[in-house]
C-alpha cells in the first residue's frame, strides 16, 4: 500500500483504505472517531440512566467538554425542541416557530432566552418591538452578562444593518427574515440544499451558521428533510477530516461525509465496537460532521503528533457537570419519544 508524504505523522501499519472503490487513505484517528463516537455515546445513556459518576472509563472525556454524538441530544438542541419550538404554550404558526428559532438560536443560550421570557413572557412576532427586545439585551449587557453562547462566532452584520452592539443587528436580522416570508420559502423549498440558500441569502449568515440554522428549522414542521439529504462541514470538522485522513483519493469533505456516514455499521462491525444508536436512529449527516469536530478535539490529547491542518494544540473548555436534569424529547416526526419512555421504564 502506497503512503503519500503528509505532515500527518502516521505508521504505515495504521493507514487502511476506507472503502474497496474508493482510494482514501486514512490515519489513526479515524479508528479513534469510531471509538469517540462509541465512548460518548456510552456517556449518554449512562446519564440518562442514572448510571453513578463518572460516567466513562476514558479520562479525556471525563476531563474535557463533548458534544453528544447526537446533535439534537445536546442541551441546548432538547431545550430548543421541547421548550422553544414544541411548547404548547407557543403558537404553531410556521411564521411564529421560525421567529422563537431564530431569536433563540442568534444567541444559541438558555439563559439569554429566558432573560427575554422574564420580560415577555411569550415571545411573538406578531406583537414584536425591536426597542423592547433590544433594551432587555442593552441591559444584560450593560450588566456585564454574557448574552451569546461560546460554541461558535456570531459574525456582528453590522455592515448590514449598522448598529455598534451585535444583538442590535442581529434583532434587526431576525425581522428582515420574518418580514420577507421566509418562513413560507422554506415551507416551499424542494430540498434541503434549496433551504440553505434561503438561509444564507441573508446578511452574515455564511455556510457553517446557515446549516447549523437549517438543521434546527429541521427539527420543527416548517420543513421536514432528512438529516441525511446535505451536509456543510464547518471549521472544526475540516479539522478533524484533516487529521483522520492521509489522502481522500479525490473526494470532497461532503462526499467523505457521506461516505462515512453510509459505512457506520460496516466501520463500527470491524472495529468490534458495540454503538448504541439513538432508539434506532443511526447517525445522520449532521452527527457525523459534528463528530469530525469533537474527534479534531479529543485526537489533541490523544494523538497530538497527528496535527492535521488546525494550529490548536488543547481543548480550551473543561468538562464541567450540569446537575439540571433532561427529559429528553425529540422531534415528534422521528417517532424515538415512545420509545425513550419505554427504555426509561425498563
Amino acid at each position: 500500500m502506497s503512503i503519500q508524504k503528509s505532515k500527518h505523522i502516521a505508521k504505515k501499519s495504521d493507514v487502511t483504505i476506507i472503502s474497496p472503490i474508493s482510494p482514501a487513505k486514512t490515519t489513526e484517528v479515524y479508528d479513534t472517531y469510531w471509538k469517540f463516537a462509541a465512548l460518548r455515546q456510552e456517556v449518554f445513556f449512562n446519564k440518562i440512566e442514572n448510571n453513578s459518576y463518572p460516567w466513562s472509563n476514558d479520562y479525556i472525556i471525563n476531563t474535557y467538554r463533548f458534544t453528544n454524538a447526537y446533535r439534537a441530544a445536546d442541551r441546548v438542541s432538547q431545550y430548543l425542541i421541547s421548550k422553544v419550538i414544541y411548547s404548547p404554550e407557543f403558537s404553531k404558526s410556521p411564521k411564529e416557530v421560525l421567529f422563537r428559532i431564530l431569536l433563540f438560536k442568534l444567541f444559541n443560550k438558555i439563559d439569554t432566552w429566558e432573560l427575554i421570557c422574564s420580560h415577555i413572557p411569550r415571545p411573538t412576532f406578531e406583537y414584536y418591538n425591536f426597542n423592547e427586545y433590544n433594551k432587555i439585551l442593552n441591559d444584560a449587557f450593560n450588566a456585564g452578562e454574557t448574552i451569546y453562547s461560546a460554541a461558535y462566532i456570531m459574525p456582528s452584520a453590522k455592515s448590514a444593518f449598522g448598529y455598534t452592539r451585535k444583538h442590535s443587528n442581529h434583532l434587526k436580522l431576525i425581522e428582515l427574515m420574518l418580514k420577507s416570508d421566509t418562513d413560507e420559502k422554506l415551507s416551499n423549498a424542494l430540498n434541503m440544499q434549496s433551504a440553505f440558500e434561503i438561509i444564507k441569502s441573508f446578511p452574515g449568515l455564511g455556510n457553517f451558521l446557515a446549516y447549523q440554522l437549517l438543521i434546527d428549522i429541521n427539527y420543527s414542521t416548517i420543513i421536514n428533510f432528512s438529516e441525511s439529504e446535505f451536509v456543510i462541514p464547518g471549521p472544526g470538522a475540516l479539522g478533524g477530516l484533516s487529521k483522520c485522513f492521509l489522502d481522500t483519493g479525490g473526494l470532497n469533505e461532503k462526499e467523505i461525509i457521506k461516505l462515512v456516514t453510509d459505512r457506520q455499521e460496516l466501520e463500527f462491525e470491524r472495529r468490534g465496537i458495540t454503538f448504541k444508536t439513538l432508539w434506532g436512529r443511526g447517525l445522520q449527516l449532521i452527527d457525523c460532521q459534528n463528530l469530525f469536530c469533537e474527534v479534531d478535539k479529543y485526537s489533541r490529547v490523544r494523538h497530538p503528533e497527528i496535527t492535521g491542518k488546525g494550529k490548536r494544540k488543547r481543548i480550551k473548555q473543561k468538562y464541567k457537570r450540569n446537575l439540571k436534569p433532561i427529559d429528553f424529547w425529540f422531534p415528534p416526526k422521528w417517532n424515538l419519544n415512545d420509545k425513550i419512555v419505554s427504555n426509561i421504564e425498563n
